[in-house]
């Protein structure tokens, strides 16, 4: 059987349901609402959502996730983290270490950042050397890192694509976005670029739907489109990032992108 491309949710999606002064989400809750009423199948968690657990916490949700099938897939950082700075260097590779064993406790495979600082060839350099630190400090975890596009010299594709290659290993990969992709203002090729490092996930990032049902900020269709043409098989997270109700955007979003997955690809 073929493998297919998984269906998720980006879990800061629903930080309004999550923080509403009345009858607010739990954040135990947020996997059978995940699964059962908006009919995904997994979860990148940014850190801000769990800031302040306990270690039991965390594998509370882990529990909570799995009793419903829909595991926690991914963890991603919400603050840049400066590799190439000789001073702040530790402090990152420290930070990621901490967030390597929250990942474990709650059984992601990976962990998702975006280095910062990278605004020329020397600092990507420099980059490249702290995260092969950072990952020898992950030895004992079975967790890869998967790199955002940031500024500056890994903006585009190309500079995000070198740092990879620069630090090498099996363990190191992209994590492209949508709305990233669109910035550079050619959202499919942007996306055929990175999708080949992306073996984790992607951030389908969402905004607003028109009243006939199209999304306006860039076609969803062709950007999955770009994915599947360079044989992306992992999790789409879709990512709202627009105003109103998240549910019924993300509900049109997953009914847009489901359909667009089935569609047989061209020969």
């Amino acid at each position: 059987m073929q493998a297919q491309i998984l269906l998720t949710l980006a879990a800061g999606s629903l930080r309004p349901l999550l923080s509403r002064a009345r009858s607010p989400l739990q954040l135990n809750d947020l996997p059978a609402f995940t699964a059962e009423t908006l009919g995904l199948r997994g979860l990148a968690l940014p850190t801000d959502l769990l800031a302040g657990l306990r270690p039991s916490q965390l594998d509370s949700l882990r529990d909570a996730a799995d009793k419903v099938h829909c595991p926690c897939l991914l963890l991603v950082e919400v603050m840049p983290l400066d590799f190439q700075d000789a001073g702040r260097r530790p402090a990152s590779i420290e930070r990621v270490r901490k967030l390597a064993t929250a990942a474990s406790r709650l059984g992601c495979s990976a962990l998702g950042m975006r280095p910062a600082g990278v605004v020329d060839d020397e600092s990507l350099s420099r980059t490249a050397q702290g995260v092969k630190e950072a990952l020898t400090a992950l030895d004992r975890f079975e967790v890869n890192v998967l790199l955002e596009p940031g500024e500056h010299r890994i903006a585009a594709p190309a500079g995000l694509t070198d740092l990879i290659k620069r630090i090498g290993g099996f363990r190191i990969g992209s994590l492209p976005s949508f709305d990233h992709a669109a910035s550079t203002g050619d959202a499919e090729q942007a996306l055929r670029r990175l999708a080949p490092y992306a073996t984790s996930a992607i951030m389908a990032t969402v905004k607003s739907f028109s009243k006939s049902g199209s999304h306006q900020a860039w076609d969803l269709v062709k950007c999955i489109d770009a994915v599947r043409s360079v044989g992306f098989v992992n999790a789409l997270c879709i990512d709202f990032k627009g105003a109103g109700d998240p549910v019924k955007a993300i509900e049109t979003a997953r009914e847009q992108m489901s359909q667009a997955i089935l569609t047989e690809e061209p020969a």
